[in-house]
């Protein structure tokens, strides 16, 4: 049997709530009034100041800490009884209390707009970086269709000179040609896609097709640097929820990271290796390497930002990534392998708990 839960709509949602802080602030105004000079209950403004921050814009949450100054004077020529002294001293201060909270919390919110726009910013940047180091292994993976390419047209202008044509010979190979011409594109989409700095979109896909497609990149890099590649994605895993685009990022940073831990390695010994599996209602992803590993005081730093080991890094990457799987929805953590190096893992909420086909 199906469950429809009742969905309110954003503007209803946005009424309550206004509706909500004039009840309150009614409430305090009646305090405020029959109460005696001596109690201050108009401080109480205050917290409706701060549950609106996150309801109102700026000049809406100025004009209503303005009214929440007139309710209080109202407030004090309506009061029946006490000190008129002491109730000019408590307006003065319930006053001020409302200003200073209206301007921490305007402040405070234009921090955290910065700190989002930094963040954002960070992002783009560790996008750049990332698909500069790939720049050899995009080469590579490009140049092999275009490389292709340039022989079957080869080859299909051969086919074409001959007393007669060979058409059939020709026509395979102008089939390769769209063939490897579709490559190229779709390998420059991937490049493309990874670089721009778009908001976050969760949506459900297949994480391992979604993991192959970035491993693709990083490939010709790991073939160079003579490391030896050991895939071990589970076949039966749900669909992932997430922004793909932003999951592909992280796992392209915790690739190249393995990739610079295994440069001190002899080259018999690098090795990385990459599994997925499903763990309660996530879908973990981890990247193993046989590198020197990671000293046990780095730890705490991995993911801080502008904390690197590296001499030409900027100390972004992990503490991008953590933010990325966080805003996903997920955790990301780093560990020492059972046989040296290090692991990196990050989950991945499931979108559903049935299997993909």
């Amino acid at each position: 049997m199906r469950t429809d839960r009742m969905h309110i709509s954003p503007r209803i949602q946005f009424s309550l709530k206004l509706a909500l802080m004039g009840v309150v602030m009614a409430a305090i105004f009646v305090a405020d009034t029959a109460t005696s000079y001596e109690v201050a209950a108009a401080v109480f403004y205050t917290v409706v100041i701060l549950t609106a921050v996150r309801v109102l814009s700026r000049r809406a949450l100025i004009a209503l800490a303005v009214i929440c100054i007139v309710m209080t004077a109202v407030s004090l020529a309506f009061t029946p009884h006490g000190n008129l002294r002491s109730g000019l001293i408590n307006m003065g201060i319930s006053i001020v209390a409302i200003v200073m909270t209206t301007y921490l919390v305007l402040k405070m919110e234009a921090a955290r707009t910065a700190a989002h726009e930094a963040q954002a910013h960070l992002m783009r940047i560790a996008r750049v970086k990332s698909m500069e180091a790939l720049t050899t292994s995009i080469a590579h993976e490009v140049n092999q269709p275009l490389a292709a390419i340039v022989t079957s047209g080869n080859a299909c202008q051969r086919w074409l000179g001959q007393e007669p044509p060979n058409l059939d010979k020709a026509r395979q190979a102008l089939d390769r040609i769209l063939s490897d011409a579709g490559r190229a594109s779709n390998i420059i989409a991937r490049v493309r896609s990874l670089t721009r700095g778009e908001p976050p979109h969760k949506s459900k896909f297949d994480f391992n097709k979604a993991i192959l497609e970035i491993i693709a990149l990083s490939q010709a890099e790991m073939e160079r640097n003579g490391i030896r590649l050991v895939m071990e994605l589970s076949p039966d895993l749900p669909l992932a929820i997430a922004d793909q685009i932003q999951i592909q990022q992280v796992v392209g940073n915790v690739v190249l990271n393995a990739i610079d831990a295994l440069a001190p390695v002899p080259a018999p010994m690098r090795s990385i290796r990459i599994t997925s599996e499903t763990r309660g209602n996530a879908i973990v992803l981890a990247v193993s390497d046989t590198g020197i590993g990671i000293p046990a005081e780095v730890y705490e730093h991995l993911f801080e930002a502008f904390w690197t080991t590296k001499e030409e890094g900027i100390g972004v990457g992990l503490s991008i990534s953590r933010a990325i799987i966080e805003a996903n929805g997920g955790q990301i953590w780093a560990a020492r392998g059972e046989h040296g190096g290090a692991v990196f893992r990050f989950s991945v909420p499931i979108a559903s708990q049935e299997k993909r086909q």
